[in-house]
């Protein structure tokens, strides 16, 4: 298993170029590999939000980066994300380390969970939000 505090996962925005957050993101950390995890992947608006399901036979994709200083780049994406304490409660996102699957080890990673009930959001059933 890979340390937890270098990697976090993404699956949505933060993987769009045009997107400032994904270019800040993209120029503080380093590609690691592409992973998933089991979920489901909803359509909020303007962006998607994923919830971890265990036994789900539906996977979130994405991509995991090594973070060069973890705490800097976590504490400009909390903002965007909108997670902390000093942010709306309850949060719309948590950050949560998880087990993502890569076509080698699992690697524990931060990623950020949608944390508002999902019931009336549209699936995105291929897990994908790029597709």
């Amino acid at each position: 298993m890979k340390r937890t505090s270098q990697y976090l996962f993404v699956y949505g925005s933060l993987l769009d170029d045009a997107n400032e957050f994904a270019v800040y993101l993209k120029k503080s950390c380093i590609f690691y590999s592409k992973g998933k995890f089991r979920g489901k992947l909803y359509d909020i608006g303007e962006y998607p939000g994923a919830i971890v399901e265990a036994d789900s036979d539906v996977f979130v994709y994405g991509n995991i980066f090594i973070l060069n200083d973890a705490e800097a780049v976590l504490e400009i994406l909390d903002g965007y994300e909108g997670f902390g304490e000093d942010q709306p409660q309850p949060n719309e996102f948590i950050r949560v380390l998880l087990d993502i699957e890569t076509d080698d080890d699992p690697v524990r990673c931060r990623v950020y969970l949608y944390n508002l009930p999902v019931d009336g959001l549209r699936q995105i059933v291929s897990g994908n939000y790029r597709e």
